[in-house]
């Protein structure tokens, strides 16, 4: 029940501070990375405030054995720089320049009964939902692929 308060409460946080920085409207985002335009610097204290705030909180867990509300840190179990990391993250960064959103202060942003967070978080699950899909044909393919060597080894009498 704590875990779940905190979480609650966690995300309630979050959504407030996206709101108050004005990191829902598209707009602001937009003016944030018109750096060659009419650029509005002010996410970049927004930002370097999160830096500092999660920094801080990174400085405190060092000198824990586990968090408050768990029994161990969980770390990536994955650290590789690889093709489909860098592919994701330029997707993302086209798709936030584009629209000026990401998916946090997109959600956050659905609270105002506009159509533009909603079509965007609609392309997002469509989005989440196709890579799910096409993993899934991915590892089906590689599966078939795998049986098919076993089976053609087998017959060689190998």
């Amino acid at each position: 029940m704590a875990r779940t308060l905190v979480a609650f409460l966690s995300g309630l946080l979050f959504g407030s501070g996206l709101v108050v920085s004005r990191m829902i409207d598209p707009a602001k985002v937009l003016a944030f990375l018109d750096l060659a335009g009419r650029w509005d610097a002010s996410l970049a204290f927004v930002m370097a405030g999160a830096v500092l705030f999660a920094g801080a909180g990174f400085r405190l867990a060092r000198g824990r054995a586990a968090p408050f509300l768990d029994e161990r840190f969980r770390s990536p179990e994955c650290y590789a720089i690889d093709r489909p990391l860098v592919m994701g993250a330029l997707l993302f960064g086209v798709g936030w320049g584009l629209a000026g959103f990401c998916p946090g202060p997109a959600l956050t942003a659905l609270s105002l009964g506009r159509i533009e967070p909603l079509v965007f978080v609609g392309a997002m699950l469509a989005g989440m939902a196709a890579h799910r899909g096409l993993d899934a044909l991915a590892a089906a393919r590689g599966r078939r692929r795998a049986h098919a060597i076993r089976r053609f080894e087998q017959a060689r009498g190998g």
